[in-house]
């Protein structure tokens, strides 16, 4: 297996949990990080070694990346698995899949690649690499058998782990936080580059929010190797005690909030699977976000927004992620209960969807690819 962030080593753990149960005696390896590590995957590199998101921020690590890549491929090579698994992080693994494949080991690709969203050129890569694809949302198989590709919906992972009624008081009691207080979850991403990019305006945004609403409260769940940079970034923008840094939990901070700031990615959709209304976010290199911007296919980027199909929370981007653009849009929805409410709403809607026994339906997913190579 290999996993290339956060996002991902939670969703490989997720599905390592059902594997487990079903092949008890599972020998797994590659890639990864502490959720799948706690399934007893053993982690030749830790998943920060892909951690980068961006073109200008690629190409800075290209070397350090494509060696990794290079030895894991030759080692796999060596030791033949029965399957390679690739969990999401396309540009490291579907070239690596093509070329197991090639060799004659099986592939599978947990999560497609957002071929909806922007480079629909994927799909032929997808077709050379994958022996099947695990979708985590309904329409994307349909979408890939046009193409030939065999795929499965499996629900969102997460959608089974979040609870359909998070239990606010039980989050905030667990972390520390006032039951009464208003509170904002700040979360500025899960890579380097987006805490460089994303958490100065951020704490900006909050602390011009504190000068409208005293009382608030902020917490912010950071990963440890990120926590100095989080911290570094508050002391500058002038926040002090109302500010909560947690290790990590950002299921608790989530949970306990009534609103959170959000860098865009897989984090949103966990917020939306909390039912907390937000204000998604993102800046980058310039460079990348031009090219980025060319290759768009949907006016969403945040993926609540993508599954509704229309901007059902604001979404700042680039040069319109300003502290005061930020701050602004969180006041407006701390000023509208109904609408806080009404997104509650429509995100409990999404969740239904979105829940299955995705570790099951993907067991037994890869349980067919293994037997056809059998």
């Amino acid at each position: 297996m290999a996993a290339g962030e956060a996002s991902g080593d939670l969703l490989a753990g997720l599905l390592l949990s059902g594997m487990r149960r079903r092949w008890p005696d599972l020998s797994s390896f590659g890639i990864g990080g502490p959720q799948m590590a706690a399934h007893g995957f053993q982690a030749w590199w830790p998943y920060e070694k892909l951690a980068v998101r961006g073109y200008v921020e690629v190409l800075r690590h290209y070397p350090e990346i494509v060696g990794i890549r290079r030895k894991l491929k030759e080692r796999l090579l060596r030791e033949r698995p029965q399957l390679f698994i690739g969990v999401d992080a396309p540009d490291f693994n579907l070239d690596l899949e093509a070329g197991l494949r090639a060799a004659g080991i099986r592939t599978v690709h947990f999560v497609c690649p957002a071929i909806w969203a922007w480079r629909p050129e994927r799909i032929d890569k997808i077709r050379r690499a994958c022996d099947h694809v695990l979708c985590i949302f309904p329409f994307e198989p349909e979408l890939l058998a046009r193409s030939g590709v065999h795929a499965t919906y499996v629900g969102h992972p997460l959608a089974a782990v979040i609870p359909l009624e998070p239990d606010r008081l039980a989050a905030r009691v667990a972390i520390g936080l006032p039951a009464e207080a208003e509170v904002v979850a700040i979360l500025p991403g899960s890579r380097r580059a987006e805490v460089q990019h994303l958490a100065r305006p951020f704490f900006e945004a909050a602390r011009l929010l504190r000068g409208q609403r005293p009382g608030i409260r902020f917490v912010v769940p950071a990963l440890p190797a990120l926590k100095p940079a989080i911290l570094a970034a508050a002391r500058q923008a002038g926040l002090g005690e109302e500010l909560l840094v947690l290790d990590g939990r950002s299921h608790e901070a989530l949970a306990a909030c009534d609103l959170t700031l959000i860098a865009s990615g897989t984090a949103t959709l966990e917020a939306a699977l909390f039912k907390r209304p937000m204000v998604i976010a993102y800046r980058m290199n310039e460079l990348s976000w031009r090219i980025t911007r060319r290759k768009q296919l949907q006016p969403w980027v945040g993926l609540p927004n993508i599954l509704a199909e229309e901007f059902v929370v604001p979404e700042l981007l680039q040069h319109d992620a300003t502290p005061q653009a930020l701050a602004t849009s969180l006041l407006e929805w701390l000023a509208s209960p109904d609408r806080m409410q009404a997104v509650r709403e429509r995100f409990t809607v999404l969740h239904h969807r979105l829940r299955r026994d995705t570790a099951a339906l993907a067991t037994d997913a890869i349980g067919k690819v293994i037997a056809n190579a059998s």
